[in-house]
């Protein structure tokens, strides 16, 4: 097996001082969400452990994977694609084609078997045997379980790879399948969103090379520092949502306020990913910030939901068939009522403290 050149090695030969380089390192925790303490540990990973070998194969997808992976800001992905990891075979970007992209795919598979992640994006048909999508002369099926025979982990790029998405919509004619539902013996790090945040992708991808593990993951194969909580929980138009302040119409004083957008049908309340916290294009925006609610694509089956604009008639943590105004009047109603029992306990503290004051200050009777 040949001997990978370090990511510290090629950001040296391409000029980059050891003061960037740290600076890199102290943006990459960051990212991560991991504290300062975990710096020398990355820069130490970039600096001995050889980049890692990643063949990125294509299925039944859009390309807005890729489209979303080469706008990472932090890292660049310029960095992450020349520097960070060695994307030796990836049919959209890569310069070969042909016979020559074939010939560098088997290298690949032959000079680091077990030591190469496969990147998915899209999924595989089923149907008329895998024929409805055909790689090479190869039905994508059969490459994606060949290719995958000696990969070290998986990652399932978007929700095509992870969940199936549109192309797995009812009726699903192609019969197209997730990735996990086809490989079953190794490590799948599922990265879902339609597509998924460039800086998500990209700090995946660092993490499992500074630790060399994947990782954690919830319940459904989700980094779980990126997809732990609800776009909701940490949503600028939170405040809103709890006071029952909601948008009616596209064009009404709500919409101009920027009130909660959960009544026009924004699926931030049931959605799991980090827009509202990481953002997108370099933590300009996301789209409730732009005015339009979440479509929950980052979710299972969400396709085939119903309409994009039809709001949910629950939510989780309360009450199942709560509407968005019991919640808000709710919620208002719990703070109306913590507000009166603070003042009441207030008061009665004020009327405690004015007794013993005087009574420390009155003239002992005499005996």
């Amino acid at each position: 097996m040949q001997t990978q050149d370090t990511f510290y090695q090629v950001m040296r030969r391409h000029g980059v001082t050891r003061r960037s380089f740290l600076k890199f390192c102290s943006l990459t925790a960051t990212s991560l969400g991991l504290s300062s303490s975990m710096i020398p540990q990355i820069a130490y990973a970039l600096e001995n452990k050889p980049r890692t070998p990643v063949i990125w194969l294509h299925g039944l997808e859009c390309t807005c994977c890729t489209e979303s992976f080469i706008r990472s800001a932090h890292p660049l992905a310029k960095d992450a694609i020349l520097s960070l990891i060695s994307l030796d075979y990836d049919d959209t970007i890569m310069a070969a084609a042909g016979q020559q992209a074939e010939q560098a795919l088997a290298d690949v598979m032959r000079e680091y078997k077990g030591n190469y992640i496969v990147a998915v994006e899209g999924n595989a048909p089923l149907n008329e045997d895998g024929m409805f999508c055909i790689l090479a002369g190869e039905p994508f099926l059969e490459k994606l379980k060949r290719v995958s025979a000696d990969a070290k982990a998986i990652i399932a790029w978007g929700s095509c790879a992870s969940w199936g998405c549109v192309q797995a919509a009812r009726p699903n004619p192609t019969k197209a399948t997730p990735v996990h539902k086809l490989i079953t013996d190794k490590p799948i790090i599922k990265v879902p969103g339609c597509p998924p945040i460039p800086e998500v992708m990209s700090a995946v991808i660092t993490y499992m090379l500074a630790f060399d593990r994947i990782p954690p993951l919830d319940r459904l194969g989700r980094p779980k520092m990126f997809y732990g909580q609800r776009i909701h929980d940490k949503c600028y138009r939170r405040a809103h949502f709890d006071a029952g302040q909601f948008v009616e119409a596209w064009d009404d004083e709500g919409a101009r306020k920027g009130y909660c957008l959960y009544k026009m049908g924004c699926k931030g309340p049931t959605t799991y990913n980090a827009c509202s916290t990481v953002r997108w294009n370099d933590g300009v925006s996301f789209p409730i910030q732009s005015g339009h609610g979440c479509l929950g694509c980052s979710e299972d089956g969400f396709w085939d939901y119903g309409s994009f604009y039809s709001r949910a008639t629950g939510i989780p943590q309360t009450d199942i068939e709560a509407t968005a105004d019991k919640i808000g009047m709710g919620v208002a109603g719990v703070a109306g009522a913590a507000a009166i029992a603070h003042a009441t306990v207030s008061a009665i503290k004020h009327a405690r403290n004015k007794n013993n004051t005087s009574s420390e200050n009155a003239p002992e009777e005499k005996k």
